[in-house]
């Protein structure tokens, strides 16, 4: 819709191919419904969060930023707001405004938006000559290919534009999971299924070494970790087929060890009498405490007064680093993005034009590229939107000078 949007902005005359009932049921699903629409980051930070490739974004960015994407909506009657993290929002917390601003903004412009699913895309000795769709042909001097990664196929992101890219000579990079649920390497986490844990640290161990750190809240489930924590966690871990991954949780980040431990032998000493699973209950959540003492080797009818203080130092150590070793992730299809994609060695960074064939242009999740979470990715989908979209209607626009 971006790059539709602004090739028609630029004076092209633009069709909009779209295989769904109704535009943006990718976008109207972000944010859990809210739509966080970018980040309010400065470059540096921008290029950062997004560990694949993010170089590539720099003119891309440099053109069309996240102040330009703000602007931008909001000159649609989007009003924003700036939450935790500088994620950016519409104020009603309604994605489906900002769809519904971007579908005004085409209708302005008089794009073209036609209910077809691309098959192929035509090329002549010149380059592009227009696509083949289910239904019907259609000319055009230039071809966007905007067609998504393969998370959520449900919403239209089924590889297509990756199928399209290969037969017109294109590489594509393995196409994997980010932003998605872990898998547990055992069951341990399947015994706490449910349990929601809030302001809690997490570390990343690949091979040993600490990678990522970040705190946040995290979900037990029947297969591993989910929620927004481990979301962005999962972004890190891109080496399964060589490297052992250990998610480390910090079940007390706001005590250091010493004062943990004071507290510990406060609870202890208050529920002397009782066993030890009952003497933790003010400490930990009740699903969480038989699999803690379990780890920690303690039998569970043991009083807390005769623990001994090995056996605390072995809680103590749990408490502060619970371990989940991790097997892999979810499926690609679980995924809130797609890593890999169309070789961005083959793209032009300043105009997302293929080096291989003139005429044809990439934008969004398409691309080899991906970012962690907090509206980074949707940056990425506007900034290559924009520069695809103006670069194709200045192309049209020489094809038709050239052409009288």
């Amino acid at each position: 819709m971006m790059a539709a949007a602004t090739a028609a902005e630029y004076g092209a005359r633009v069709t909009l191919l779209e295989p769904n009932e109704r535009l943006g049921k990718k976008l109207n699903i972000t944010g859990k419904g809210r739509c966080n629409l970018t980040n309010d980051a400065d470059r540096e930070t921008l290029l950062a969060a997004i560990p694949r490739n993010g170089r590539f974004l720099y003119s891309a960015f440099a053109r069309f930023g996240p102040r330009d994407t703000m602007a931008f909506f909001e000159s649609l009657g989007v009003p924003l707001k700036v939450e935790r993290g500088r994620r950016v929002f519409p104020v009603s917390d309604r994605a489906f405004d900002v769809s519904a601003a971007l579908e005004r903004r085409l209708k302005a412009l008089r794009v073209r938006v036609v209910r077809d699913r691309a098959v192929s895309v035509a090329t002549g000795p010149d380059g592009v000559t227009g696509v083949t769709g289910e239904r019907g042909e259609y000319p055009a001097d230039a071809v966007i290919l905007a067609t998504g990664g393969v998370s959520y196929p449900a919403t239209g992101s089924t590889g297509e534009g990756h199928r399209i890219a290969r037969e017109l000579g294109h590489s594509v990079t393995p196409l994997r999971a980010s932003l998605v649920p872990l898998c547990e390497r055992g069951n341990r986490c399947a015994k706490m299924q449910g349990l929601s844990l809030r302001n809690v640290g997490l570390t990343i161990r690949e091979n040993e070494k600490s990678i990522y750190t970040a705190f946040g809240e995290l979900l037990f489930t029947h297969f591993g970790v989910s929620g927004p924590l481990v979301l962005s966690a999962s972004a890190h871990m891109r080496r399964f087929d060589d490297c052992r991954y250990r998610l480390e949780i910090d079940l007390k980040p706001a005590l250091d060890p010493d004062t943990l431990d004071k507290r510990l032998l406060s609870d202890l000493r208050k529920y002397a009498n009782q066993d030890i699973c009952n003497a933790l209950n003010d400490l930990l959540p009740r699903k969480l405490i038989p699999v803690i003492v379990d780890d920690s080797g303690i039998p569970q009818d043991v009083k807390a007064h005769d623990l001994t203080r090995t056996q605390r130092l072995a809680l103590l150590r749990l408490l502060k680093a619970f371990p989940v070793d991790i097997a892999g992730t979810r499926p690609v299809t679980e995924a809130v993005v797609t890593s890999g994609g169309v070789d961005v060695s083959e793209v032009n960074p300043k105009t997302m034009e293929s080096r291989l064939v003139r005429g044809l242009y990439f934008a969004g999740e398409l691309l080899d590229v991906d970012a962690y979470t907090g509206g980074y990715n949707l940056q990425i989908a506007w900034s290559t939107g924009r520069a695809a979209g103006l670069a194709a209607a200045r192309l049209s626009a020489k094809q038709r000078k050239e052409s009288t």
